[in-house]
C-alpha cells in the first residue's frame, strides 16, 4: 500500500484570512489539538523577514522564532514545519534544524523562478531540514516542463517535490495526468505532495483522487487545513481528509481534536471573515486567470456578472493569464467596453422616442397612492411618456422601466409577465442583465454613479443623468417623495431598506441639490408632495 502522509497547514495558509493573527492561546491550542490528532506534519506558518516578530502571528522573521512561540506547548506535532515564499527570507534567517527546532521547510516558487529557488533549497537541505519544493500553479506547466522541472529537482533530492493548484483549477484526470508525469521522471524516495485550492469545489474530490492512485513508487503528502480554512476559497478539510484515510488506508488520525480546534479556535475566524465556494474565485478559475483581474474589474462598478464573465475570458495573451499584467488588464477591459453599443448611440435613440412628448418620471414613494388622483389626473390630461423606476405600478399603465439593480428587476418578474405589460420598454444600467432577449437600452452604470459613496447609486439621480443625454429638458415627477427615518418611504413595504440616523435628510439635501443646482438648466416639475422641493433648512422639520 502506497505510504501516506497528512500534512496540516491552518497556521500557515489560514492565516490569509486573518493576517496571520490567530492570538497566542489559538497558536498553542491548534497546535497542541493537532499534534493530539496524530497528523503527520503541522505547518506552523510563513518564515518572512520583511514582518516583525509578533508572539500572536504566526508569520515571523526567523527560524527562532518557533520556540519563543511554541516553546512551553505540551504536546508537540510528529513534525513541525515552516514555508518560505521563495525571496521573502534570506538564508541568513535560518538557523541549522538541529538549534531551530524545526524539522522540515517547504520553499514555494513560481515556474520561471525555478533554478534559482532550486538552489536555495539545496541551501536549506544543507541545513539539516527536510526541504518540500513547492510548485506554485502547477497548470501552468506543460508536459515537458514538468520532466524538465524534475531533471532539476532530481539534482538538489529534496524530501518532497508538491504539486500546488493555487487557483482552483485542477480536476482529477489533469491532476492525475501531471502526476504521472513527475511520479515517472523524478527519482524514488523523493515523496510527491499535492495542496489543493476549493475555487471548483474539486478540492477534496482531487485529494481522493491523489490518494487513490496505485502505481506509485513515492510516497505521498497530502495537505489540508481545519474547516478547509485558507486562502481564496479554501482548502482541503483537514477532517475530511483523515476521515478518508482512516476509512480506506488504514490510518488512525484521531478526528476528536481537529472538530475541537474548529470549535474552539476556527469558527470565530470563520464568521468574522468566511471562505470557502464564492463567485468571485469561481470565475477566476473558470477563466483560468489571476483573481486580481476580478478584482479589477469589479471595481469598475459596470458590469453584469455575465459581462465579467465575458471580459475575463478575453484576456490574453495566455502567459499574462495567470501571472497578472496591468496593462492587460486595462487594454482588455477597454476592448470590451469599446465593442459594446456606445451611450451615445442609445441616448439618441431614445431620444428620437421622447421627443416631443412630456415626460413623467414615476417612483415608489407613498404619494404616488396617496395623491393618485392628481397623477391620473396629470396623465389623462397631459398624455406623458411614463417611466417608472424599479418597479412597475400596478395602479397606472407605464411605457418604460428604468433599472438599476439585479433584485428590483427580479421583482418585477410577474408583472412583466402579466397581458398588458408586454409593451413596457426596459432601460437598464450595464450591471443588470436580461433574462430574455436583452433590454431596450442598456447604459454604463459607471458614468451614472455619484462621486460620493453616501449617494452613489441613487437611481432616481442615474435617471436624470440618461434624460439629459438623451436631451429631455423637463422632467415631471410622481412618487418621488424623499427619504425619512421615521416611517416608511415606500408604498409597497417589501420595497423597504434600512437608513442609518440622519442619513435620509442628508440624501434629501444632496437631492435638492442635484435637482436644482447640479441640472440647473433643466426644469423639474413634481406632481406629488416631494421634499426635494423644500427649501434646504426646512429638511430637517420635513422628516
Amino acid at each position: 500500500m502506497t505510504d501516506i502522509k497528512l500534512l496540516d497547514c491552518t497556521l500557515r495558509d489560514g492565516g490569509y484570512v486573518n493576517d496571520w493573527q490567530f492570538g497566542h492561546n489559538n497558536l498553542i491550542s491548534i497546535y497542541e489539538r493537532l499534534a493530539s490528532s496524530g497528523v503527520d506534519y503541522v505547518e506552523i506558518g510563513f518564515l518572512d523577514d520583511r514582518r516583525p516578530f509578533d508572539i500572536n502571528r504566526s508569520i515571523f522573521p526567523d527560524t527562532s522564532c518557533y520556540g519563543k512561540i511554541w516553546g512551553k506547548a505540551k504536546t508537540r506535532p510528529a513534525k513541525v514545519c515552516a514555508m518560505i515564499d521563495y525571496g521573502t527570507c534570506s538564508i541568513d534567517h535560518i538557523e541549522p534544524q538541529s538549534k531551530s527546532g524545526i524539522d522540515a521547510i517547504r520553499v514555494i516558487f513560481k515556474q520561471h523562478k525555478l533554478e534559482e529557488a532550486m538552489a536555495f533549497c539545496a541551501k536549506v537541505k544543507e541545513l539539516g531540514y527536510e526541504v518540500f519544493s513547492q510548485l506554485v500553479s502547477v497548470t501552468t506547466y506543460s508536459d515537458e516542463d514538468l520532466v524538465h522541472m524534475c531533471e532539476v529537482v532530481n539534482r538538489v533530492a529534496p524530501h518532497a517535490l508538491s504539486m500546488v493548484d493555487t487557483y482552483g483549477l485542477l480536476e482529477p484526470d489533469t491532476l492525475l495526468h501531471i502526476f504521472s508525469i513527475i511520479d515517472e521522471h523524478l527519482d524514488s524516495g523523493i515523496c510527491i505532495g499535492f495542496h489543493a485550492h476549493n475555487n471548483f469545489q474539486l478540492a477534496y474530490a482531487n485529494c481522493i483522487a491523489f490518494m487513490s492512485r496505485k502505481e506509485t513508487k513515492h510516497p505521498i503528502l497530502v495537505d489540508g487545513t481545519l474547516y478547509g480554512m485558507g486562502k481564496s476559497a479554501g482548502n482541503a478539510p483537514l477532517e475530511l481528509l483523515a476521515m478518508q484515510l482512516n476509512k480506506n488506508y488504514g490510518k488512525d488520525y484521531k478526528i476528536d481534536p481537529m472538530l475541537e480546534a474548529i470549535e474552539e479556535s476556527i469558527m470565530d475566524f470563520y464568521k468574522k471573515s468566511p471562505w470557502g465556494y464564492k463567485m468571485f474565485f469561481y470565475l477566476s478559475a473558470k477563466n483560468e486567470c489571476h483573481p486580481t483581474y476580478v478584482s479589477d474589474y469589479l471595481k469598475k462598478d459596470n458590469l453584469s456578472i455575465s459581462d465579467l464573465d465575458s471580459v475575463l475570458g478575453r484576456i490574453s495573451p495566455k502567459e499574462d493569464k495567470l501571472l497578472y499584467n496591468s496593462d492587460t488588464s486595462a487594454k482588455n477591459y477597454d476592448s470590451f467596453i469599446a465593442d459594446l453599443p456606445s451611450d451615445a448611440e442609445q441616448a439618441a435613440r431614445l431620444g428620437r422616442e421622447l421627443k416631443g412628448r412630456k415626460v413623467l418620471v414615476m417612483g415608489p414613494g407613498k404619494n404616488i397612492i396617496l395623491q393618485k388622483d392628481k397623477v391620473s389626473s396629470f396623465i389623462r390630461e397631459e398624455s406623458p411618456v411614463v417611466i417608472s423606476i424599479n418597479y412597475i405600478p400596478e395602479e397606472f399603465g407605464v411605457d418604460y422601466v428604468f433599472t438599476t439593480k439585479s433584485s428590483r428587476y427580479l421583482e418585477m418578474t410577474d408583472l412583466l409577465h402579466e397581458e398588458g405589460n408586454g409593451s413596457i420598454k426596459m432601460i437598464a444600467t450595464s450591471n443588470v442583465t436580461s433574462k430574455t432577449e436583452g433590454f431596450e437600452y442598456t447604459f454604463s452604470r459607471a458614468p451614472l454613479l455619484e462621486p460620493s459613496e453616501d449617494f452613489k447609486d441613487n437611481s432616481f439621480i442615474m435617471l436624470i443623468k440618461v434624460l439629459r443625454m438623451a436631451g429631455v429638458d423637463t422632467v415631471y415627477c410622481a412618487g418621488l417623495d424623499g427619504y425619512s427615518t421615521n416611517e416608511s418611504n415606500y408604498y409597497n413595504p417589501k420595497m423597504e431598506y434600512s437608513f442609518v440616523k440622519n442619513y435620509a435628510r442628508y440624501l434629501n439635501r444632496h437631492m435638492h441639490d442635484c435637482l436644482y443646482k447640479d441640472n440647473r438648466d433643466m426644469k423639474f416639475e413634481f406632481v406629488t408632495y416631494s421634499v426635494y422641493t423644500e427649501e434646504e433648512d426646512s429638511h430637517d422639520a420635513a422628516f
